[in-house]
């Protein structure tokens, strides 16, 4: 590996571990949580680095937090370190197990209306959990991916045949930053819908609870995280993924 490809993922480990909050208890790595009674809309989220599932001021956390007070009903809606992609895994087969036998009839993987979302190694775990999902047999509304970031081993560009529609927001700023550029596997069977740049050397904004190494050394990334334009952006899709009629979607930025 090239030896400024080391140290990019080093600042990235060291900034991640900066931003990280004081621990919290949690049996399983997750965050909010509605349970459904029948299989209805699964909706899991990754947060980025080493941020913990419940940190009040990571973009994701913040969007599960604002969905979670009006799910529709049998939703249910979940957090996860980008560390915990197994659970995640396997909390979303225990959901569509709506019989409870311990096994996926083809019924229930039919049901299945999944939208996942995350933030840097989170967006990363997105697609990797996705792939895994498509392994299963089991489709996937809506990937979205905020300045995705692969660990060494992974690939986070090329979306599987079993999501639907994939969007990706990305800013190409710093040592950290986010890829720039997905792709279907097969453009028959998922829409890409953009590729979206944001800049925030043009128009910063403030984040709440950083450290001083991510406000040195990240700043771009740090504020791809609490962008309340950018995950506002990224809400509307969520959300319009779950409506039946058309809803209004925040103007997104030209891909």
């Amino acid at each position: 590996m090239p030896r400024f490809a080391r140290f990019r993922i080093l600042v990235a480990i060291f900034a991640t571990f900066a931003a990280a909050a004081p621990l919290l208890t949690a049996a399983d790595g997750a965050v909010a949580s509605r349970p459904p009674t029948a299989a209805g809309y699964i909706l899991v989220g990754f947060a980025g680095g080493f941020i913990r599932h419940d940190n009040p001021h990571h973009g994701p956390v913040q969007l599960a937090q604002r969905i979670l007070s009006d799910l529709p009903k049998g939703a249910s809606i979940q957090v996860f370190e980008n560390r915990h992609r197994k659970i995640a895994y396997k909390a979303i087969l225990r959901l569509l197990d709506t019989n409870h036998d311990g096994v996926l009839s083809s019924e229930e993987k039919s049901q299945a209306r999944i939208i996942l979302f995350g933030h840097s190694w989170g967006a990363s775990a997105v697609v990797l959990l996705s792939r895994e999902l498509d392994r299963a047999g089991i489709h996937v509304l809506l990937t979205v991916q905020v300045d995705s970031v692969a660990k060494p081993w992974q690939s986070d560009k090329v979306i599987p045949e079993n999501v639907a529609a994939a969007a990706n927001f990305y800013q190409p700023h710093g040592l950290v930053h986010g890829r720039a550029h997905i792709t279907a596997a097969d453009d028959s069977k998922t829409q890409i819908l953009g590729n979206y740049r944001f800049d925030y050397q043009k128009t910063p904004v403030p984040c709440q609870g950083a450290s001083w190494f991510q406000r040195v050394f990240t700043p771009s990334h740090m504020q791809s995280q609490c962008d309340p334009r950018l995950w506002t952006q990224v809400e509307g899709l969520v959300r319009q993924r779950m409506e039946p009629q058309p809803v209004n979607v925040a103007a997104l930025p030209q891909p």
